[in-house]
């Protein structure tokens, strides 16, 4: 490890809610066709029900991803994780083989998909996941795509505001 890089930890030994957030790789805007948005749902409720997951709120953006999720037992966040980025990496890449022709593609479906990191920041009160839920559902209307989070149709805001399904079983936080 070189002397400036700071040694990367993530914490996934006790039972809180995790808020993660990961990014098209060098920030492209890989997301910008609702049926990517909707693949990266897709597979964010498969890997949930595959590890016994909750969600208690998601954010699919033009380059990024956020998403409030926790775990009936410890260890599951990385396994969870590299499973949900390979597979809708894997979904993505066929989307685009299939409906643009190489000129149309602009993307290199050589490179990766996503950035090979991702952020978590540990939930351990009701207070917190709101904050970051709120947070969330903002997103879009921060970035002009929305008048309201509600709007958005690949988050999770209008399952908060009106209960309407989001692709994604939630669960309200803690």
């Amino acid at each position: 490890m070189a002397p400036n890089e700071s040694r990367r930890r993530i914490h996934d030994e006790k039972l809180y809610g995790h808020f993660i957030s990961f990014t098209c790789y060098r920030r492209r805007l890989l997301l910008r066709d609702k049926r990517a948005r909707g693949i990266v749902i897709y597979y964010l409720a498969e890997q949930l029900k595959n590890r016994n997951a909750e969600c208690m709120g998601f954010v699919v953006m033009l380059d990024h991803v956020h998403a409030l999720v926790r775990f009936d037992e410890p260890g599951q966040l990385s396994i969870f994780m590299s499973q949900w980025k390979r597979r809708s990496s894997l979904g993505l890449k066929k989307l685009y083989r299939e409906t643009f022709t190489e000129n149309e593609l602009r993307i290199d479906l050589d490179k990766p998909m996503w950035q090979p990191r991702y952020h978590s920041f540990e939930i351990y009160s009701k207070s917190k996941a709101i904050e970051k839920i709120k947070y969330m559902h903002r997103n879009p209307v921060k970035a002009g795509l929305v008048k309201r989070p509600e709007d958005w149709l690949h988050s999770s805001a209008r399952w908060y505001t009106d209960k309407k399904p989001v692709g994604v079983s939630l669960t309200k936080a803690f």
